[in-house]
């Protein structure tokens, strides 16, 4: 029996390899390809300028804005073609801009406090001092039994944390192991729509209480909120607060606070001391009005096959506390640098290629959900009003998907976002036709370390919304680094945990896929696909 499923696998593996075996890879153009990603590289040039002269990029603040002008300053001087941005939803809501923050314990004795503010909370418009309490604030009725309390106060809002050393390195690289354990594929829990209702049904309730427990923190004169950072080590874990929309009540100052401090201010609190603060946060709303949720386009156009697209992209947006160098922008330059190295060596695709950056990933894919909506699919709009608050991504509609006029002319999309790791391989998404193409793709980067393609599904970023109504969108595998363990949505998240050498292979990597889906004679293959109407 074993035998004879060794030799069940090894012609299976035979048969794989002869399907890869028949898609043409320009050596010539991947020669081409490398030469330039090596020798001539931008990528640590632009991101550093992207980080550190233009910062850090929340979505519709004055800094998102400027590193859109960035971007189409750079894509214009490259020579790309239609270099231009587009909104990508207008009732995206307010801008937000962060400056500075200052907070200092002044009793039981005094000590700085290693604390950021929430995106989309008020600051505090000078300094202020107030004495700090804990409460829990989790339910309604919570809220009820801490009415009139509270006034005043600078608030804990959660329990201390006891602190447990890790025992895995902050750093690391995919091993054998770990690459060979990718390619397997471990069948998938049951989701069917009754899962995926209850957990929108939490969502919902989550975004119902937030709005309930902003209103309830402005009413009773809550001074502040503090919540504990979900790393630690004083690391700062930050991503949103308050509301973005008008009209909604933003409740007061909420920071985030490092985990060693946030502990320390709990115990003296359980022990009965006065404990107070000084606060002093910079951070104010921009008007509605002042500045649009916009992605960035630029083009590569193409030649017999103009009409048909490749897609390669990454999210601008990031959080504020930090640069925004690991999420997303090393992404960001990564695909930029693809666009300028095609465009630098000559290459003149049948296909057009066009580099897409987007806007609002962080909450919740807007920007690239906004595009696959305007141009390729997407379902009617719900009349749920409750429905319609969800972000664009997580919306069912009624009816079947309605197919745009782009939706037969669209060939594929490929995504970088898991930070600075150097690219292992990628995700078929459980495209099995794809897997193939994709081998043959990869052989010529196998001295570069990226060979394995698993047929696994990987989530959380901008492929998704391709992916969703049924086109080909792909993540590459990415070596971990420190993208999960210090970095990610933390303050930590800057240009010196970034490796530039990882960068260029992915950069090389790219270009060539997009290169090689660009001149394919057919389009890319699409896994069978069922609108969940008929689910």
């Amino acid at each position: 029996m074993l035998r004879g499923v060794v030799l069940a696998g090894l012609l299976s593996a035979v048969g794989m390899a002869d399907a890869g075996a028949e898609e043409k890879v320009d050596l010539d153009m991947v020669s081409r390809i490398r030469q330039e990603a090596f020798a001539r590289s931008q990528v640590a040039a632009n991101l550093r300028e992207l980080t550190e002269t233009v910062g850090p990029r929340l979505t519709v603040s004055p800094a998102y804005a400027r590193s859109t002008a960035w971007a189409r300053g750079k894509l214009h001087g490259y020579g790309l073609a239609n270099v231009h941005e587009e909104v990508f939803d207008p009732a995206f809501g307010r801008g937000w801009e962060y400056r500075s923050s200052r907070v200092e314990m002044l009793a039981p004795r005094q000590m700085p406090i290693h604390a950021a503010p929430k995106a989309w909370t008020p600051g505090t418009r000078g300094p202020v001092e107030g004495e700090v309490a804990k409460a829990t604030l989790k339910t309604s009725e919570d809220l009820e039994k801490a009415r009139g309390t509270l006034r005043g106060k600078i608030v804990l809002l959660e329990d201390a944390r006891e602190y447990k050393p890790s025992d895995k390195p902050d750093f690391r690289r995919h091993d054998e192991q770990g690459l060979g354990e990718l390619q397997t594929f471990p069948i998938p829990a049951e989701n069917g729509p009754e899962e995926q209702e209850k957990r929108l049904a939490e969502y919902r309730k989550r975004q119902a209480f937030a709005r309930e427990l902003n209103a309830f923190l402005e009413e009773e004169g809550v001074l502040a909120t503090l919540s504990l950072s979900s790393r630690d080590n004083g690391i700062l874990r930050v991503t949103a607060g308050g509301a973005r929309k008008a009209g909604e009540p933003v409740g007061v100052t909420d920071l985030v606070v490092a985990a060693e401090h946030y502990n320390q201010l709990v115990r003296a609190v359980e022990r009965k001391q006065d404990v107070r603060l000084r606060l002093d946060v910079d951070a104010d709303f921009t008007s509605e009005e002042d500045l649009a949720a916009t992605n960035v386009f630029a083009d590569l156009t193409g030649s017999s096959k103009a009409g048909e697209m490749v897609v390669i992209g990454a999210h601008l947006d990031s959080w504020h506390t930090g640069t925004g160098a690991s999420d997303n922008g090393a992404g960001v330059v990564v695909m930029m640098e693809a666009m300028r190295i095609l465009k630098a060596i000559g290459a003149k695709p049948k296909r057009t290629i066009r580099l897409a950056l987007w806007g609002g990933e962080e909450q919740g894919l807007h920007g690239s959900s906004g595009y696959v909506a305007r141009y390729l699919a997407d379902w009617p709009e719900p009349a749920d009003p409750e429905q319609k608050a969800l972000p664009r991504a997580f919306q069912r509609g009624t009816g079947p998907l309605q197919r745009k006029a782009g939706y037969e002319r669209f060939s594929t999309y490929f995504n970088f976002d898991n930070g600075t790791g150097r690219i292992r391989g990628i995700y078929a998404q459980e495209n099995h036709a794809a897997v193939p193409l994709f081998k043959a793709w990869l052989e010529p980067f196998r001295d570069l370390g990226a060979e394995v393609v698993t047929v696994r599904n990987t989530g959380s970023t901008d492929h998704i919304a391709f992916d969703r109504v049924g086109l080909p969108g792909f993540q590459f595998v990415q070596d971990p680094a420190d993208y999960m363990s210090r970095v990610h949505h933390t303050h930590l998240d800057t240009y010196d945990h970034v490796v530039p050498d990882d960068l260029k292979q992915a950069a090389a990597i790219i270009a060539s896929f997009a290169w090689h889906a660009a001149n394919r004679e057919e389009r890319f293959p699409r896994k069978p696909f069922r609108d969940r109407d008929e689910q």
